[in-house]
């Protein structure tokens, strides 16, 4: 299985970081191949420009899309599986990830008709969180999160789709260092089991 992981956090200081490892080391241990796009590594343009917003608005896809989009679709259509990594930032994913969903999910690629895309069989959103699974469910930002991310963003472009909260990782919380290692073998069976 070739996996495709998309990861976005700023720091290399983070515990979205050593998740993104020990996932790493997961499809490692299984033997699967993986390519991973490190958004603000690349320092992934998260901008949609005019050009590239008309080329959607107008559904012209006899516009090539810029060469660094290219890439990541490239990308998708060389994987089985795809994987999103990265912390919850106000309730949704950083700025940089829904600039690339914005950029790569376009036009003739991953919706209108005769899309390219290529069906994944997999898709797994792992988020990090400094609140509890219980805010998350209690304030409906579980659901808004499975909406937008499985429902909307990748929606039928994947045969299955699971997300992944590690939750309760705030500094201020007391479990915190449980929290985090429960975490690191889940991101790491996440890993070998895709």
């Amino acid at each position: 299985m070739n996996v495709f992981i998309v990861y976005a956090h700023p720091s290399e200081d983070s515990f979205t970081r050593l998740i993104r490892d020990s996932f790493i080391s997961g499809l490692k241990a299984a033997g699967k191949k993986y390519i991973l796009s490190d958004l603000y590594k690349m320092n992934f343009n998260a901008d949609i420009n005019e050009a590239e917003y008309l080329r959607e608005a107008y559904y012209k896809r006899d516009i090539p899309v810029p060469s660094d989009v290219a890439a990541e679709q490239e990308k998708i259509n060389s994987s089985d599986a795809i994987v999103f990594i990265f912390p919850l930032f106000w309730s949704d994913a950083p700025a940089k990830l829904v600039g690339w969903f914005s950029r790569v999910w376009t036009y003739g690629f991953a919706y209108g008709e005769n899309r390219n895309m290529k069906l994944l069989e997999k898709a797994l959103v792992i988020c990090s969180a400094g609140n509890t699974m219980e805010y998350f469910h209690s304030t409906g930002i579980l659901g808004a999160l499975e909406k937008v991310m499985l429902e909307d963003r990748l929606f039928d472009r994947v045969k299955t789709k699971e997300l992944i909260i590690m939750d309760g990782t705030s500094r201020e919380t007391p479990l915190r260092e449980q929290n985090m290692e429960r975490h690191l073998q889940r991101a790491f069976d996440a890993g070998k089991n895709i």
